[in-house]
């Protein structure tokens, strides 16, 4: 007979998961995470480059894992994928801000209805829960992708209320920049560095952003899988960085050229506004954000969290925003995360 710890992996080992975008930087971090231990019996890999997948299959070296060539847009591909899953991470979108403003309705077509498509399929499916990957610039959004983002957290927190009566939870992770991941700043930055050209572009000297690491989002999604009712929007506490130390942090020699602000770029980046702060709730390491609609099926306040840790509501006048956060990093705490990628 097992004892209650094999029982326990016995149980768990049952548990499948899909993650969409499974090939961008969160999802091959999060993949190498799950893959060290026996949480999860199946982890199919959802994404639309076949060159990723072929190099992730040679990199990875392990039976449960799935490879499905697809893409969110493709409804019916989506729903085949999703069959016997029981966890969905939705990371899959399209990011660029410039490239939102001048391709408007490819974003439209991944962002809002690639989310529309997860939500039915995850229903039809019976999927138990589902974390949708979100952003700061959805919060106020300046640019079209915020505003797709925005639209997208609302299509997966309303879609409790189409579950209804099922066991099926949507619930949203927010957070900022991901230190290094592609197409980000330290990566652009270190190939200028590494080409010797004579200064760093930066937008604006006052920009700044808020900072968390791959390890960091990767174990903060884990974390909200198991603390999920349905409806909360999680939202992590993170640093912030200025932009032109991060430059400084690469190379304090090299000048910064302003270039100017990108279209739809902002100075500062905010989690949550003053509007959202009425409901708010602050935990020890996170923020809550109250849905606004009634569940009617699944009534709960989101008070206290599975783990039984409690939380309470911010100040009616505080807003979470990257130029007027608590800690910054400085330039040698930039430094020593660079000198460790």
């Amino acid at each position: 007979m097992l004892n209650n710890k094999n029982n326990h992996i016995s149980i768990m080992a049952k548990q499948s998961i899909l993650i969409t975008g499974a090939t961008g930087s969160f999802g091959v971090k999060f993949i190498k995470n799950i893959l060290t231990s026996e949480e999860y019996n199946k982890v199919v890999i959802f994404s639309r480059d076949e060159l990723k997948q072929s190099e992730l299959q040679t990199y990875f070296n392990d039976e449960r894992l799935r490879y499905f060539l697809g893409d969110v847009r493709d409804y019916d591909r989506l729903n085949e994928a999703l069959k016997g899953i029981d966890i969905v991470i939705h990371a899959a979108a399209l990011k660029q801000v410039p490239s939102a403003e001048y391709n408007p309705m490819e974003i439209v077509k991944t962002n809002i209805h690639g989310a529309e498509n997860v939500i039915k399929s995850s229903l039809n499916n019976n999927v138990k829960k589902i974390i949708a990957l979100s952003t700061d610039k959805a919060a106020n959004p300046a640019n079209l992708y915020g505003a797709t983002k925005l639209v997208s957290d609302k299509l997966f927190i309303a879609a409790n209320n189409i579950a209804g009566s099922r066991e099926t939870l949507f619930s949203v992770v927010r957070y900022g920049n991901v230190a290094a991941s592609r197409g980000s700043i330290i990566p652009l930055f270190k190939k200028i560095n590494e080409k010797n050209d004579e200064s760093f572009p930066i937008t604006d000297e006052r920009m700044t952003r808020f900072w968390i690491t791959l390890d960091q989002g990767v174990k903060f999604v884990k974390d909200c899988i198991n603390n999920m009712y349905g409806g909360e929007i999680f939202i992590p506490k993170i640093p912030s960085v200025r932009i032109v130390d991060i430059a400084k942090a690469i190379n304090s020699n090299k000048k910064l050229k302003i270039v100017g602000i990108r279209p739809g770029e902002k100075l500062h980046e905010i989690m949550f506004s003053i509007d959202d702060a009425i409901r708010t709730l602050e935990f020890k390491n996170h923020y809550v954000l109250i849905p606004t609609i009634k569940f009617y099926e699944r009534p709960h306040d989101f008070i206290s969290n599975p783990k039984g840790e409690k939380g309470i509501f911010v100040d009616n006048n505080f807003e979470y925003s990257s130029d007027k956060n608590d800690v910054f990093l400085s330039v040698d705490e930039i430094k020593n995360f660079i000198d460790t990628i």
